[in-house]
């Protein structure tokens, strides 16, 4: 009987445990968007921009700064055209990335975008971005990517710069293999 009742302690442990793990899983997103709000870090950028009829504010500037890294295991070199634009808040603003794979196999990439200070990328809206997308590169292939952005006309006084970052990632193993015509 007392070997029956151990079992049966040892299920109902790992039943908790299993639970509690599920529950642990839904609670990191949430836990994961708290941390970054309280450090600053990794700003999501804002949906999608809704024009309103406040135009651009032609008085103002905002420095936006653009920043281009790899991954760890991503050999592919990636960079913005210029590191730097002055905007008008209500301005479409476009950016052009240049990526080229010097690898002589096909390679498919995604990129993550990141804004900084945290607190002004709910101010910065993305109408058009490589990001969306995955980039699928041919062995030697050069690419130019656009991103076209707005910053809000509601963006903080206090801020009067900002930062994009992009981190590109290998995942060309995380795609199924494309059948050869012919084959």
């Amino acid at each position: 009987m007392s070997e029956a009742l151990s079992i049966r302690r040892l299920v109902i442990r790992l039943s908790l445990v299993v639970v509690a793990m599920f529950g642990f899983g839904f609670a990191l997103v949430p836990i994961y968007d708290v941390m970054c709000q309280a450090f600053g870090i990794n700003g999501k950028t804002a949906g999608a921009y809704e024009a309103g009829e406040q135009g651009v504010d032609e008085a103002r500037r905002v420095r936006v700064q653009f920043l281009a890294t790899n991954a760890a295991d991503m050999v592919w070199e990636f960079r913005p055209m210029a590191d730097e634009v002055a905007v008008h808040p209500g301005d479409s603003t476009q950016m052009v990335f240049v990526a080229h794979n010097p690898t002589d196999r096909p390679m498919t990439a995604q990129a993550i975008p990141s804004v900084a200070p945290s607190k002004a990328a709910a101010y910065f809206h993305k109408t058009e971005c490589f990001c969306f997308t995955q980039q699928v590169l041919q062995p030697g292939e050069r690419i130019e990517m656009p991103v076209r952005f707005i910053v809000d006309r509601d963006l903080p006084a206090d801020v009067r710069h900002l930062t994009l970052a992009y981190t590109l990632f290998d995942i060309t193993a995380s795609k199924p293999p494309v059948a050869q015509v012919g084959q």
